[in-house]
């Protein structure tokens, strides 16, 4: 079984934040993050600036960041082709980030595009990943229920993470509870299904969630299998395509004491933590 993966997600957790944070600010936290020891970093995006308009100096961070003394991977998000072209320029940046959703109403709301759409874009994106030696995340979104009618049951996620591993090879899957509706029961539910379904298939469990519920979630996911998780510190961030009232993401310090009372090995450095973790008070408005 796969070693344990925790990806902190800044990214996630400043995009909807309407005050635009300042560039040199950004940088300082991403480096304090960079000193952790997380798998990857989820660091920015490759949109356009009239959709996320907090991430439109993605590029100017990157270009500022010290990479030179870091065990962690960079990870962008992009919604298409001429993103994707953007992010494959960096050599700094190991994994594209690709929001697929199983709801037709959010995928238009996302990127503009229907599910059949974005199969076309997503195997551009994954020739494109390919030929320039990234690695290809696909976010399975919507992937717990959605609250906009589409039909939705674990047949249909099973579905499409089968499908998106055979049509383009996609090897790393983040089955993603965009708007906080999972449970403990369907998270086991899907990865006791899907994880050996699909073995050469690397699940993760990207989750929104209220701090109460965290604990519960990490342990069904971890429990039924999945090794690779995403958080942000104090659970900021959300999705801003989604409906207004938002969950926050998986609280990361929550995680950590889960995982601490499991004695289940995190290769955190925790005096680093401790460090972003006071400074993302200063970040992001409470």
């Amino acid at each position: 079984m796969e070693s344990l993966k925790l990806i902190e997600c800044p990214r996630d957790a400043m995009q909807g934040i309407k005050e635009f944070i300042p560039t040199q600010q950004k940088v300082q936290y991403i480096q304090e993050l960079l000193k952790v020891g997380f798998d990857t970093i989820d660091f920015g995006s490759f949109v356009s600036p009239k959709a996320i308009p907090q991430m439109r100096d993605t590029a100017e961070v990157l270009n500022k960041l010290d990479l030179s003394n870091t065990k962690s991977h960079l990870l962008a998000i992009i919604a298409n082709e001429r993103g994707a072209q953007d992010a494959t320029s960096f050599d700094e940046i190991k994994y594209l980030g690709y929001p697929f959703s199983i709801s037709e109403t959010f995928q238009q709301r996302n990127t503009n595009a229907s599910i059949e759409q974005s199969l076309t874009r997503l195997e551009s994106i994954a020739n494109s990943a390919a030929s320039s030696n990234k690695e290809l995340v696909v976010y399975i979104s919507m992937g717990f229920g959605n609250p906009y009618g589409d039909e939705w049951n674990p047949e249909i996620v099973i579905h499409w993470a089968e499908r998106l591993n055979n049509l383009f090879g996609i090897s790393i899957l983040a089955l993603s509870d965009t708007i906080g509706v999972s449970e403990p029961k369907i998270i086991t539910s899907l990865f006791e299904t899907l994880i050996p379904a699909l073995p050469s298939v690397s699940f993760g469990a990207h989750l929104h969630s209220t701090p109460q519920k965290v604990m519960g979630k990490v342990e069904a996911a971890y429990n039924a299998g999945c090794r690779r998780f995403d958080g942000a510190i104090k659970g900021f961030g959300g999705c801003p395509m989604a409906k207004d009232d938002l969950t926050g993401n998986m609280n990361t310090e929550e995680m950590l004491r889960w995982f601490e009372k499991q004695n289940i090995e995190t290769g955190l450095d925790m005096n680093a933590f401790q460090s972003a973790y006071q400074l993302a008070g200063t970040v992001f408005p409470m």
